[in-house]
């Protein structure tokens, strides 16, 4: 297999941390998902047929619990038994395809896909909420850092290893609506933050869709190079 490259001289930093990248690979044996672009623009495909996205972002907390649950943490009985109620409900629904803030282990992102054709998307958050550099814990993420750059890229190409062969899986998205969280210094008319004007982004691959509202008309093209089998 090739590298993963991300490629520079993408759009605002918004943009290139919510874009999301296709896996080139195989979600199960003989399937193959990938962006297409056509005259009309693009689509995602799943082997070749055109995949129109019916999903939700789902997480699971019981009652009297907060976001530090840890579903994944409990027997295989009860994960399989939540996951048989959630699941057969968004089947049953016509959902396709969840994004999920906290990572489904590669067995049951497999499972929720043959059970319930139910794929996943794959979301490193990039530090949106802070993140851990060399050491130290940084609230407020400096994209604007080289050091904090280099670590936020490692650290998601590891979540591509580890998932990127995984049946199932429909697509990685980085980040979180990171847009929203840029800090000005004041409450006057000002520049974007250093670091984050256009042509400034540590990261660019090529937009598939987005979770900060931006739209695909409304992004530059660039091109990936995908890792393929």
């Amino acid at each position: 297999m090739s590298d993963v490259s991300f490629l520079k001289g993408a759009r605002n930093l918004g943009v290139v941390l919510m874009a999301c990248v296709t896996l080139a690979g195989q979600a199960v044996a003989g399937d193959v998902v990938e962006a297409v672009k056509s005259d009309d623009g693009w689509r995602l495909q799943v082997n070749g047929e055109d995949f129109f996205i019916k999903g939700i972002v789902w997480g699971y907390t019981p009652r009297n619990e907060n976001y530090n649950y840890n579903l994944w943490g409990q027997s295989d009985e009860f994960v399989k038994k939540v996951l048989d109620y959630e699941f057969g409900l968004m089947s049953a629904a016509g959902v396709n395809a969840i994004r999920s803030f906290n990572f489904m282990p590669p067995k049951w992102v497999t499972y929720v896909y043959r059970e319930y054709g139910i794929m996943t998307v794959i979301n490193p958050l990039m530090g949106r909420y802070g993140f851990m550099v060399d050491g130290k814990w940084i609230e407020f993420t400096d994209y604007s850092d080289p050091r904090t750059r280099e670590v936020l890229l490692e650290d998601s190409l590891r979540y591509v290893e580890q998932y990127k062969d995984v049946d199932g899986v429909l697509m990685f998205a980085f980040g979180n609506e990171s847009n929203y969280g840029l800090s000005w210094k004041s409450f006057e008319i000002e520049n974007l933050p250093v670091g984050a004007e256009h042509g400034e982004s540590p990261l660019s691959v090529q937009p598939v869709s987005g979770s900060d509202g931006s739209r695909q008309e409304d992004r530059p093209e660039s091109p990936i190079y995908y890792r393929q089998r």
